[in-house]
């Protein structure tokens, strides 16, 4: 597919009740308000398409650069092209969307590394969610590369801009739920932090109580093994 008829099929998706959904999380008015199940549709008809991807983050539209996220070819990402793109974020949707790729890259853990702590609120949120995705995945990480970041969450996280908070509340989850050294770790951090407040604004969504989501999701891995 084209850019042009990639763009027109994006906008023909679109609703406005999306768009009225999506305003309440953040996102600006450059949108066509494309549900995920459309966007699913369109990247299995386009599959990897690396020059498209470039292409679609070029527009600025968020349902363009949600799409760049999915068709985009992540070995093809060098380092300065993503602190380009990490510096345009600009609500937590594609911040969300774009750490997926990012953690597809070979340059995830040094992005989490080199991100974390940036000042620029959706910079910071997509580092915490690319090590959201680091600690879900079967690569072989020593405990060691997860311990610093949980010694960071018990630290900063309440004085950390508040989609960051979610984010590092997020990753403290993921991580806790990697192995048993790292949820004993991860439920000393959860007992030192108590509550993270975060503003949701006019939405439905909540964060979670880190030591009760862990202790829910591992109880659901324990009854699918048996």
């Amino acid at each position: 597919m084209t850019l042009k008829q990639t763009l027109a099929a994006l906008e023909k998706a679109g609703t406005a009740q999306n768009r009225k959904v999506y305003a309440r999380h953040g996102v600006g008015e450059d949108q066509y308000g494309v549900s995920y199940a459309e966007l699913g549709r369109l990247k299995k008809a386009i599959g990897t398409d690396h020059a498209l991807a470039l292409e679609l983050w070029a527009t600025g539209n968020h349902d363009a650069r949600i799409l760049a996220c999915m068709v985009a070819d992540a070995s093809a990402l060098g380092a300065r092209e993503l602190d380009a793109m990490a510096r345009e974020l600009d609500n937590y949707v594609i911040a969300d969307a774009f750490a997926v790729l990012v953690a597809r890259s070979p340059h995830a853990e040094r992005r989490f590394a080199a991100w974390r702590g940036r000042k620029h609120e959706w910079t910071a949120a997509a580092a915490w969610n690319v090590l959201c995705h680091l600690a879900g995945d079967a690569a072989d990480r020593p405990d060691a590369f997860f311990l610093e970041p949980l010694a960071s969450i018990a630290a900063d996280i309440h004085g950390r801009p508040n989609r960051v908070r979610h984010s590092m509340n997020q990753a403290l989850i993921a991580v806790g739920v990697r192995n048993d050294a790292l949820h004993r770790a991860a439920l000393d951090v959860a007992a030192r932090i108590g509550r993270v407040e975060v503003d949701h604004g006019a939405t439905g969504c909540t964060t979670p109580d880190a030591r009760a989501y862990m202790e829910k999701t591992l109880a659901h891995r324990a009854k699918k093994k048996r």
